[in-house]
């Protein structure tokens, strides 16, 4: 397809401006897709207000975004599963494919991942994306694009529950009502955990897990979370603690919650990367931390669960822009992250 296409790019720390490129051309394993929408991650936001994630440096003109959902429009002449007019959600990584991580299947640890919007690769805040196919996922007909776009960050909640053995019978935390502790909250639900919890100190988004399906919420801010989960489990402590907001004292919270011989998995990354820990504790309890890296193999389970009403991604979705409005979207979630669960930005009509 010729043509250009409209590309919203970063041009500096809060500034957002405008580009018009050439769309582009698939590849013989890849697919041209028109994109529908885009989720605003929390390291998208990150980049904005400070340029940088750790070593990872924006040099502007700098495109964000990793969570696409969108319509083929071209096909590749060596792709046979998809066709033009399917819906696809896109996984935003492509790896080497021949690194020891990738042949063990952990392709989520590749050193060498190209992955949308990780400086200096390009993300998708643009009309279209050529990309390879085989990390382009079909939407059944009860999907659509704008759950695809949020199948990206609903993959880091399964990775999450299957990292820390999410089963039946269990009564499990999460720490942080944020988009990925919701998700993860519905993906606790969607493997069976019996009970789900949920901690934060913000009335609004504690009402969304009610909402979405959490079994009970406690307000850190009003009430002792330590007590509330002993007394929730009866003085056990919860089998499964996954702490997403990435404080110290949720995670030494989760310490103190976590039953004698359980797993805690850490998901949310703290501001300075580093913590300090009752590690007597965590020996006496013989816990066992597993952490979270993106995720690995987890699209078709994901779009299983939204297409068969296990998960409402729909749900965590609290603002809507057109991409026309991408600095006011960038400014509105970065000053608003009381009230904004999930902003998406539109790229164009479903």
């Amino acid at each position: 397809m010729k043509g250009k296409m409209k590309v919203a790019v970063m041009e500096g720390i809060g500034k957002m401006g405008f580009e018009e490129r050439d769309i582009p051309s698939p590849k013989a394993d890849e697919v041209l897709v028109k994109l529908d929408y885009v989720g605003i991650c929390g390291s998208d936001l990150h980049y904005y207000e400070t340029g940088a994630i750790g070593d990872y440096v924006v040099k502007p003109p700098f495109v964000l975004g990793h969570e696409p959902g969108g319509v083929v429009v071209e096909v590749g002449e060596d792709v046979r599963h998809l066709k033009v007019g399917d819906r696809v959600a896109l996984e935003p990584g492509k790896t080497c494919g021949h690194c020891e991580f990738c042949k063990q299947g952990k392709y989520n640890l590749c050193p060498d991942v190209v992955f949308f919007a990780t400086p200096p690769v390009d993300g998708v805040f643009q009309e279209y994306v050529a990309h390879e196919a085989n990390l382009c996922f079909k939407l059944p007909e009860n999907v659509s694009t704008l759950e695809g776009a949020l199948i990206e960050p609903l993959a880091v909640g399964f990775h999450a529950a299957i990292q820390g053995d999410a089963h039946l019978g269990q009564k499990a935390v999460v720490m942080g009502a944020g988009c990925i502790g919701l998700v993860t909250m519905m993906a606790l639900k969607a493997r069976g955990v019996s009970e789900v919890y949920v901690v934060d100190i913000m009335e609004k988004r504690l009402n969304k897990a009610l909402e979405l399906g959490a079994d009970g919420v406690i307000n850190g801010a009003k009430e002792n979370v330590e007590e509330r989960a002993l007394k929730l489990t009866e003085g056990r402590g919860m089998d499964l603690v996954v702490e997403t907001a990435g404080t110290e004292m949720t995670t030494r919270q989760a310490i103190r919650i976590a039953r004698k011989g359980s797993n805690i998995v850490l998901v949310g990354y703290s501001k300075t990367g580093e913590m300090s820990l009752p590690m007597s504790l965590v020996l006496d309890k013989e816990l066992t931390f597993k952490t979270v890296f993106r995720y690995r193999h987890i699209y078709p389970m994901a779009i299983d669960a939204v297409a068969g009403g296990k998960v409402n991604l729909k749900g965590i979705v609290t603002d809507i822009f057109p991409l026309e409005e991408v600095q006011k979207a960038m400014d509105y979630s970065v000053n608003n992250k009381a009230d904004i669960v999930k902003a998406v930005i539109r790229i164009s009509e479903e």
